[in-house]
């Protein structure tokens, strides 16, 4: 069963930074990982994602400033986010879903927020100017 639990948010000054993690109790490392936020009064966001070879997709919002990386021996996801500014200010989740295809041809489709299956219960990351 697939369970993920993040942590790591908090309250930080613009220009810091915060790496969140997001531990999958399941042990599903086969599954296709990412990050989605959501600020108050917003839609949500796809921040960034991580394919079965390591790729990984950024929006364009956080390009240059956050990096998404997996530890599979630990069962860890993770967002690394430097030079924080107010509009990151938002709810973030950790997201998963199951990939396409079989064996070495599984890969992971480009999916919107709404199409993860699995979500954590997400960390607040507020960001003071």
């Amino acid at each position: 069963q697939v369970q993920l639990v993040e942590s790591g948010g908090g309250s930080v000054q613009a220009g810091e930074s915060l790496r969140l993690s997001c531990v999958d109790s399941g042990a599903s490392s086969s599954l296709c990982m990412a990050w989605v936020r959501q600020a108050p009064g917003k839609e949500r966001e796809r921040v960034a994602t991580i394919d079965k070879d390591g790729s990984t997709t950024y929006g364009d919002s956080v390009k240059g400033r956050f990096t998404i990386s997996e530890d599979n021996r630990k069962n860890t996801l993770y967002l690394q986010m430097d030079s924080l500014k107010p509009e990151d200010t938002a709810m973030y989740y950790c997201v998963a879903d199951h990939p396409l295809g079989w064996g070495g041809g599984a890969y992971c489709p480009s999916r919107q927020p709404h199409e993860y299956t699995y979500w954590g219960q997400g960390t607040q990351v507020t960001v003071s100017s």
